[in-house]
This record gives structure tokens, C-alpha cells and sequence, in this order.
């Protein structure tokens, strides 16, 4: 018998089969959370680099309508720092020309719609990971489902044919150890991926929470003059 993995697939009961099927789709399914997240990441970053200049010079000038109109720009969309501020300048706007109470009542609302809107952006920017995590977690526990199985039926087969040693099995051995490998080469990735993308979204969060910070800062200033 070859012991090329084609050879060896063809070889597999249907059981096996069927986990290697299912690993091929959680494989197509990380690989497709890898890349959309990676690409919405740099879209992130290299929007976010080319609004905070801009937003910060307009707020220094005292420009708050024109920091809002930046920021609620389609060329900044998918920017977290754009999204986060928005939300704090809008709901400061908004107090200011309703009278919305005294000087701390603003500064709690404006706080409260930043908070709000980095925990929205912090779920966006997490989505998809919790099945990447998945992915990572159960890959090599179904390659060992496969494999079990897989050595189960060798011996079974041993048992009916009467044949003994390790030549009888070796084969049906090596075909159920197949199953593990690819859960670990499933796994492996994924994992890998998860540590780097969540590393990203912890840099991404305090990121928000500086930007926040200096906005309320600016804002304390703002209505202590």
C-alpha cells in the first residue's frame, strides 16, 4: 500500500472522511477570518494615522462643527479613533446648544456616548474571533476523534482477519493518525492568528481610550472658559 495522503484518503472509511471534510471547513472558515480581519485592521490603522492630525489641529483651533464633519466622513469609516469621537463630539455639541444642564452634566453625557461607542467599536473589531478561537481550541480534539476511530477499526480488523503484529495494523494506524496531523496543521494557524489579532485589538482599545481622554480633556477646558 502507498502511504501518500491521497492514497491514504481514498483509503479512509467513511467516519474519517467525514472529519477530514469537516476540519477542510473550519480551515476555509479561519482563513477567511484571518484575512478580512487583517485587511479591516490596516484599513483601520491607516484611516485612524490620517484623521488624528487633522481632528487634533481642528479642535485646537477651536473647530468643533468641521472636527464633526471629518468625522463622520466616509474616508474615515472604518477608523476606531473617528468613530469614538464622533460620538463624544456629537453628544457635547448636542448639550451645548440644548442647555443640557450644568457644566459636569455635559461632560458625564459626553463621557457616557464615548463609552458607549468604544464598547460598539471594540465588539466590531473582536467579531469573528471568538471562532477563530473555536477553531484553535477543538481542531486537534476532532483529528483525535478521527484518529480513535481510525485505530478502533484497525483492531477490529485485526480481530476478524486473525492476523497479529504490527504489520497487520500499520497501515489502518497511519491512516488514522492522519486525522490528528490535520487537526494540528487546522489548529495551529488559528491559534497563532488569535494571540496576533487580539494583540492588535487590545492596541486598538487604548488607542480609543487615549483619544477619549484627550477629548474630555479638551472639553473640561472647553466649558471651564
Amino acid at each position: 500500500m502507498s502511504f501518500s495522503l491521497i492514497e491514504m484518503y481514498y483509503s479512509m472509511g467513511p467516519t474519517a472522511k467525514g472529519i477530514i471534510f469537516v476540519m477542510a471547513l473550519m480551515s476555509v472558515y479561519s482563513l477567511s477570518v484571518m484575512i478580512e480581519r487583517f485587511l479591516t485592521y490596516r484599513k483601520a490603522k491607516k484611516q485612524s494615522r490620517a484623521y488624528a492630525p487633522k481632528v487634533a489641529k481642528l479642535l485646537k483651533d477651536g473647530k468643533v462643527q468641521e472636527a464633526i464633519k471629518i468625522s463622520s466622513d466616509k474616508e474615515v469609516r472604518s477608523s476606531h479613533l473617528a468613530k469614538v469621537l464622533l460620538a463624544g463630539l456629537q453628544e457635547y455639541e448636542y448639550q451645548k446648544e440644548s442647555g443640557g444642564g450644568t457644566r459636569d452634566d455635559m461632560m458625564e453625557a459626553a463621557h457616557r456616548a464615548i463609552e458607549r461607542a468604544t464598547a460598539l467599536n471594540v465588539t466590531d473589531l473582536k467579531r469573528g474571533l471568538s471562532g477563530l478561537a473555536t477553531v484553535g481550541a477543538t481542531a486537534p480534539f476532532v483529528g483525535l476523534l478521527g484518529t480513535v476511530i481510525g485505530i478502533i477499526n484497525a483492531f477490529r480488523g485485526m480481530a476478524l482477519t486473525g492476523s497479529g503484529g504490527i504489520g497487520a495494523i500499520s497501515a489502518g494506524i497511519a491512516e488514522a493518525l492522519v486525522t490528528t496531523a490535520v487537526g494540528l496543521f487546522v489548529a495551529i494557524p488559528a491559534v497563532w492568528a488569535f494571540n496576533y489579532l487580539t494583540t492588535r485589538v487590545d492596541s486598538f482599545t487604548v488607542e480609543m481610550d487615549n483619544s477619549a481622554s484627550e477629548l474630555l480633556d479638551y472639553m473640561a477646558k472647553k466649558t471651564a472658559s
